[in-house]
């Protein structure tokens, strides 16, 4: 490689991020009218938004853990990087910390 096969110092470079984390909840009541509170003040959620998101919440409470993830927080004090594009979403998924078997560092 030569240096004009190099990026050029200023061109933006897009990095792909993938951090997975896995939660236990504990009073789902409470997580659920947190979210519902913080779905009702979010004065960026146009009306349909926010009453889909009501739906979701109503119907799934384990799904309200997605409103408190912002993207935005992780990025937004590190110097050089801007947020391009974010998506992220909250599911169940079947976790015993006891079981021998399940490594936390396996790539799937």
């Amino acid at each position: 490689m030569t240096s004009t096969d190099l990026p050029e110092q200023d061109a933006p470079r897009y990095v792909r991020l993938t951090i997975e984390l896995i939660a236990e909840i504990t009073d789902e009541g409470a997580l659920k009218a947190a979210a519902l509170t913080q779905v009702a003040s979010d004065e960026y959620l146009e009306d349909d938004e926010r009453a889909q998101a009501v739906e979701a919440i109503e119907v799934d409470p384990t799904g309200s853990l997605a409103h408190f993830v912002d993207p935005v927080s992780l990025l937004g004090d590190i110097p050089g990087v801007e947020l391009a594009s974010a998506t992220w979403e909250s599911a169940s998924t079947e976790y015993d910390p006891d079981d021998e078997s399940w490594d936390e560092y396996e790539v799937q």
